[in-house]
């Protein structure tokens, strides 16, 4: 499996491009990013692009993948509507179209998020938004389009957020994930499950378009029996 991930330097992300590089089944990463991972690997390859609305100037690069991993979002808050569209169905739709014309015949798993509306008529609007977007992936002329709606999402293997804000809101919750875990099992998830259930799905393909966070986390507990390319996960 060829993958291109988008998104490798924020805590999903992070988790998504640690399980491609354990996972035996997955050949090659191509990052594509605003800055390098700092990270060295054989499987792993890196193009630092800085204009994420076009990406005309490498989409040669984009051809002879089987997935698309898109791990890019940012946070509505204290945001307007026409901006967050902007950084949010923009971008990704920018990406997501220079892929179906180099690679049409890959999977594309977006990373929503739990709560997302599909309508696109409701009183959230970061939910509409992503509801849009979503819609607008499915769309499009590829060999499967699947919608990751995690919930909470617990950082593993020393993973972090850059953003200072959110690390400082993981450093208070993040102790009560044991907790989280055993009171609200299908709402809680981890970045190892993450990027595991999304190896699965194009692997073996996903049993609906929509992936909310129980299902997300069953498809990755169904394949934790697989072994790394060692034997072992670190």
């Amino acid at each position: 499996m060829k993958v291109v991930l988008f998104g490798a330097t924020g805590m999903v992300g992070q988790g998504v491009l640690r399980e491609c590089l354990l996972d035996p089944g997955v050949e090659s990463v191509l990052a594509i990013g605003r800055s390098s991972t700092g990270q060295r690997h054989d499987k792993l390859r890196e193009i630092v692009h800085r204009d994420f609305f076009d990406f005309s100037a490498i989409e040669g690069e984009l051809a002879g993948h089987d997935a698309c991993f898109f791990c890019l979002g940012v946070s509505s808050a204290g945001m307007g509507e026409r901006d967050y569209r902007h950084l949010t169905y923009d971008l990704t739709l920018a990406a997501a179209r220079a892929l179906a014309r180099a690679s049409s015949a890959l999977t594309f798993i977006y990373v929503s998020g739990a709560g997302t509306d599909s309508s696109e008529h409701g009183r959230r609007m970061w939910a509409r938004v992503k509801g849009s977007t979503e819609n607008a992936l499915r769309a499009l002329p590829f060999k499967a389009a699947i919608m990751f709606r995690p919930g909470y999402i617990q950082p593993l293997h020393g993973i972090t957020s850059r953003s200072r804000l959110v690390r400082l809101l993981y450093a208070v919750i993040g102790p009560l994930y044991p907790v989280w875990k055993a009171l609200f099992p299908a709402y809680v998830t981890t970045t190892e499950q993450v990027g595991r259930a999304m190896i699965r799905v194009v692997e073996q393909g996903a049993p609906k378009p929509v992936l909310e966070n129980r299902d997300i986390n069953a498809i990755a507990e169904a394949g934790a029996a697989k072994p790394s390319g060692d034997g072992h996960r670190p």
